[in-house]
């Protein structure tokens, strides 16, 4: 039960599914999120910690960067049900859609240059 509830939990945020759907593809950095939802980088580090704690998405460190993707294959059977799921269900949506073509712009950035903004 434990499991099922944290995967609807973090489902059932917008920015959340946002957030999984923007690692779809491909890694990003923690900032590459922001800039993409255009939130504060304390609630994408909170959304992105309810997606991990879920087992939908994976996440590493390397240095100062907080690198993530999404959960695969071999995980669990019910984040990836979940996963594939979502994934179908929203391939089409205009948000997602402006959320993909916003990524490619981001991921030409620089990290050091897109992160700046958020250091205090």
């Amino acid at each position: 039960m434990r499991g099922f509830l944290s995967i609807t939990k973090a489902l059932s945020d917008e920015s959340r599914v946002r957030a999984l759907l923007a690692v779809k593809d491909h890694e990003l950095c923690l900032c590459q999120v922001i800039e993409v939802l255009g939130l504060s980088p304390a609630t994408v580090s909170k959304h992105m910690n309810i997606l991990y704690q879920a087992g939908l998405v994976h996440r590493r460190k390397d240095g100062k960067w907080h690198f993530y993707r999404l959960a695969g294959e071999k995980d669990d059977s019910s984040a990836r049900r979940a996963l594939d799921w979502v994934l179908d269900e929203l391939k089409k949506d205009p948000t997602i859609r402006e959320d993909s073509r916003r990524i490619r712009e981001v991921r030409r950035q620089d990290l050091e240059e897109l992160s700046a903004c958020y250091r205090t």
